[in-house]
């Protein structure tokens, strides 16, 4: 039963295996699920999903499975028209603030309190009755007022329907994806840039610094050996001997990830635990010039060659950028559409980039996908640089990749 499901599961990523799925079938031998929909997707994702960053990717299958069985299928057009109103938003508003409406005040539903299940069955037999727009009310499916059907109203126990939530409490939601921010293939945000460059951490040694910080356990073996005279014992701290530099794409096909880039910037900047951090930016394609801001402007830039005389070869390198370029962008002498590449490809200025430092890789916030016009490029970085996905998995795995060894 259901092997659709399962296929559709498996090719939305969630890592069903057919044990798990045996004990699926077992569960609706049993009648566990009682013949309700709700019952067997509580169950199945029990049963089926292992960690939290798949719930997201297991809603997906299931709306997809079962095509809005659940709840949509039970909508028309024509009732969500009357139910989204951005007008509403600002009778919200007025609400939160002053406790009063626009409308009328209803008086308050008195149904006893229900359960996931009964509301779903109520909110059926309303379908099947209501014929018109309503606004304010305590019974049908509408705006405002205090009916368990609907949105920017009052209750607290009931199905929003389209629109905003005025208490955000309703037990079931149509149509909202709640653990997309679970996921660890999404793109990802300040924090978690700055907690996946924590990961970045190689200690100098104590002996260079000056004796700063309290060493405790010196402190208390001194004073034990004192017999109880508290002695202090200072220790030099330990920093963090990693020196970064940080090449960005600016530009062009990633100008929709600009304020990517930016939460990437502020990360690498706050992170002051660095030993040395440079930033520079590129338009496509890495050539003889590296520029000092993402407009890339004429002569506000750090020839490439200088960098490989100056900086040692254990600088750590994170290049970010979509690769979408055109080949001979990459291959051709004349390739650079914003000037001379020095003598040599892009190609050519990547390699020597590879060659002179030790540890270096790639993130890409846009990989290609099926035949994109940028493919061959993409794959021609590939071979010179470690390449990941700009997401929450694939910078953990990035970093990893700049301590290996």
């Amino acid at each position: 039963m259901f092997e659709a499901f399962f296929i559709i599961l498996r090719n939305s990523g969630v890592p069903v295996t057919p044990g798990e799925w045996l004990s699926v079938q077992d569960a609706l031998e049993k009648g566990l699920c009682r013949s309700s929909l709700s019952s067997f997707y509580s169950l199945s994702r029990m049963l089926l999903v292992k960690r939290e960053t798949d719930y997201d990717k297991f809603d997906l299958a299931f709306e997809e499975y079962f095509k809005g069985i659940r709840h949509d299928s039970l909508l028309t057009g024509r009732l969500l028209e009357w139910l989204d109103k951005p007008e509403m938003n600002a009778l919200l508003l007025q609400w939160k603030e002053t406790g009063k409406t626009a409308f009328e005040k209803e008086p308050e539903n008195t149904e006893s309190k229900r359960n996931g299940e009964e509301t779903e069955e109520l909110l059926k037999k309303r379908l099947e009755e209501q014929n018109g727009e309503h606004n304010g009310g305590n019974h049908w499916i509408g705006t405002m007022g205090s009916s368990p059907f609907g949105n920017t109203g009052a209750p607290t126990d009931g199905i929003r329907v389209g629109g905003q939530s005025g208490h955000q409490s309703a037990f079931a939601v149509m149509g909202e994806r709640k653990y997309k921010d679970f996921r660890d293939d999404r793109i990802i945000d300040n924090r978690q840039f700055q907690q996946a460059l924590r990961r970045l951490r190689q200690y100098s040694s104590r002996s260079e610094l000056p004796h700063t910080q309290l060493d405790l356990n010196g402190t208390i073996d001194k004073t034990c050996g004192n017999g109880g005279f508290l002695q202090i014992v200072m220790e030099a701290p330990r920093q963090n001997g990693i020196k970064l530099m940080l090449l960005m794409d600016s530009g062009g096909t990633m100008l929709p990830y600009s304020s990517l880039m930016n939460e990437l910037f502020q990360a690498v900047s706050k992170s002051n635990h660095f030993k040395e951090t440079r930033f520079y930016y590129f338009h496509n394609c890495i050539y003889g010039k590296l520029y000092h801001t993402p407009a890339c402007e004429y002569g506000d830039w750090t020839d490439t060659e200088w960098l490989l005389r100056n900086l040692k070869s254990d600088t750590k390198v994170v290049i970010v950028g979509d690769a979408a370029m055109a080949p001979e962008e990459l291959f051709s002498l004349n390739g650079n559409y914003r000037g001379s590449n020095d003598g040599l490809a892009g190609f050519a200025w990547m390699q020597l980039l590879k060659e002179h430092f030790k540890k270096s890789v790639w993130l890409n916030p846009k990989m290609a996908q099926g035949n994109a016009p940028w493919r061959e490029s993409e794959t021609a970085v590939k071979e010179l640089f470690p390449m990941y996905p700009l997401t929450v998995k694939g910078l953990k795995v990035a970093m990893k990749e700049l301590m290996r060894g």
